[in-house]
């Protein structure tokens, strides 16, 4: 169990468990529409069975040591989250990701998160190289993905179909030693 404080606003970064399942589906509900813009995340949760199911794959992915699901709650509500999607500690990456319900957004929680999360994998994991893949058309994805200094590595054209489009998927990524150096130069305190 952990409360992270993301700032003086409210803001926390917690484990985000099966037992949330009611208030993660009615998280979902309120934004489901513009989270699933370009992501399925959350699409098979439609009740609170299946909510449930999605917070333990989750859950038994973190026993696994393969990913993690953490919820971001502004003032007492859950408003969305950070996750690390793919974690392999042998070979030193991972892959993460997010998601934000309409009426938490601009105000920096995602990028906040991200920091902490990415911190943690590279300072306690020992991961060397963090993924973040993102549509090209999912502007904020990519806004988050530069203002955490990452590197757009190249595009993936058309490889991903949702929705029945098929999408460009840009792949950005950060090494631990330019995460370091940007920690070091301070780049890391804005929102």
């Amino acid at each position: 169990m952990y409360a992270i404080s993301l700032g003086d606003d409210g803001a926390e970064l917690r484990s985000l468990e099966p037992w949330h399942a009611e208030e993660f589906l009615a998280h979902l509900d309120r934004g489901r529409e513009f989270i699933q813009t370009h992501i399925p995340f959350g699409a098979n949760a439609i009740d609170a069975d299946s909510a449930r199911e999605l917070l333990q794959a989750y859950a038994d992915k973190r026993a696994a040591d393969t990913g993690s699901l953490h919820g971001i709650w502004l003032d007492g509500k859950l408003v969305g989250g950070v996750l690390i999607r793919v974690f392999d500690a042998v070979h030193g990456n991972c892959e993460v990701g997010c998601w934000l319900e309409p009426a938490a957004t601009g105000r920096g929680l995602i990028t906040r998160a991200m920091r902490v999360l990415i911190d943690w994998v590279v300072e306690e994991r020992g991961v060397h190289r963090v993924e973040w893949q993102a549509s090209s058309a999912n502007e904020p994805s990519i806004a988050v993905a530069r203002r955490l200094g990452m590197t757009r590595d190249g595009v993936l054209r058309q490889s991903n179909s949702y929705r029945g489009v098929r999408q460009d998927m840009e792949v950005w990524s950060v090494l631990a030693p330019e995460w370091r150096a940007a920690r070091a130069r301070g780049a890391h305190k804005d929102h």
